[in-house]
């Protein structure tokens, strides 16, 4: 574990880092390209909200968690100052993307908009202890969470001959949220928020029966196991959303939901395992029928990382040895296969058999933010085993 832990940080530092450092910063309009590629040559220079805030999230939690660095700092208010003055709606809602000069180009229809900036802005607070980011990051999650009941708004396509249907990712998001606010603002008030969401996600889409996390459940919490949408698997998310409830539940002290999660992550990584060309699936179809997605035996990098991290807490939780063993197996399937040593940073697509699809490094859904994240957690949980 010492000896993943030296490795993990040292891609962070000296393969990761340098890259976004050196290429994102638009420092002529202000924020960050995120559409870059093998190179880091920009190849776009459209400012989705979603990868701006997470840089802003990314270097502000890294100086504040990492290494205390004033420029990684600067590089965060930049990005702030820029989303804040140019990307708010009249309602207070984030646009999902800007040009290059800050003129909104997509309308705020994605609530995770607002979520993210709400992580970046939080980070901030902690980085610099000044209000104003502690006010905008209460200000974007209440915008988030008053999205629930339709988070699309007025861009919603579903008409009243579609089942309603509630979906894992906003309660896995708004768990992280309310985790990313206490630690960040130095506060208990989102306690309850944490413990609701935890009980809610194992409650209502986890199908024990079955042995997997859905992504689309009824309103009520049933499965709806005749649509496609309704078996609908994301093996990445639920390996995204199981160490969040490991590290909630663990810092609330309800065992019995850490002893839930751990069994959900293993029957997922079962399930989501390609046991012909080893890596995790993008989707799955719960009942193995044809998935509605044409990508989905693609290998992402988000995927793979995030089940590292997974693995990473659950071992250091349990000390369970089939944790240790699972975190081993997609280490060398992940490492052989996605970073890029001639160029740094990491492929984010790859085919079944692991070759890279793409060659990019930074685009429209990938940017700083699951890589370094789970190089930060996992050499900081590695080092304490």
């Amino acid at each position: 574990m010492k000896q993943y832990a030296t490795q993990y940080e040292l891609e962070l530092r000296e393969n990761v880092i340098p890259f976004w450092e050196k290429h994102a910063p638009d420092r002529e309009f202000g924020g960050f390209f995120s559409c870059l590629d093998r190179d880091g040559s920009v190849y776009d220079t459209e400012k989705f909200m979603w990868m701006q805030w997470r840089i802003v999230w990314m270097f502000a939690e890294l100086s504040s968690t990492f290494e205390a660095n004033p420029h990684w700092v600067e590089l965060a208010r930049g990005g702030f100052d820029f989303l804040t003055r140019h990307g708010i709606d009249d309602q207070g809602r984030y646009c999902f993307s800007l040009t290059r000069e800050g003129t909104p180009a997509t309308a705020a229809y994605n609530v995770y908009s607002d979520c993210f900036a709400t992580m970046g802005a939080a980070a901030l607070f902690r980085a610099t202890q000044e209000p104003r980011y502690r006010d905008e990051a209460l200000r974007a999650f209440g915008v988030f969470q008053g999205r629930q009941v339709n988070p699309k708004g007025q861009w919603e396509k579903s008409l009243s001959g579609r089942r309603p249907m509630q979906k894992m990712g906003y309660f896995m998001m708004q768990l992280n949220l309310a985790l990313v606010l206490e630690q960040c603002l130095g506060t208990l008030d989102h306690r309850e928020v944490m413990a609701r969401n935890v009980n809610y996600i194992l409650d209502m889409f986890w199908n024990e029966k079955l042995g997997l996390l859905f992504e689309y459940a009824t309103l009520d919490g049933q499965f709806e196991l005749e649509s496609m949408l309704g078996r609908h698997i994301n093996p990445g998310h639920a390996a995204e959303a199981a160490w969040l409830l490991l590290y909630v539940a663990d810092l609330l002290k309800q065992r019995a939901a850490i002893e839930r999660a751990c069994e959900m992550l293993l029957r997922m990584l079962e399930f989501g395992w390609d046991k012909q060309f080893g890596g995790i699936f993008y989707f799955k179809d719960a009942l193995g029928k044809p998935h509605f997605e044409i990508q989905w035996d693609a290998k992402l990098w988000w995927v793979h990382v995030e089940a590292l991290v997974a693995t990473a807490l659950a071992y250091k939780l349990t000390r369970r040895t089939e944790f240790a063993s699972w975190f081993q197996r997609i280490h060398e399937w992940t490492w052989s296969r996605f970073p890029d040593r001639d160029y740094g940073e990491w492929f984010g697509y790859l085919n079944r058999r692991g070759e890279p699809t793409h060659m990019l490094k930074g685009g429209k859904w990938k940017s700083f933010f699951h890589l370094p994240r789970c190089l930060l957690l996992c050499q900081k949980w590695l080092a304490e085993l």
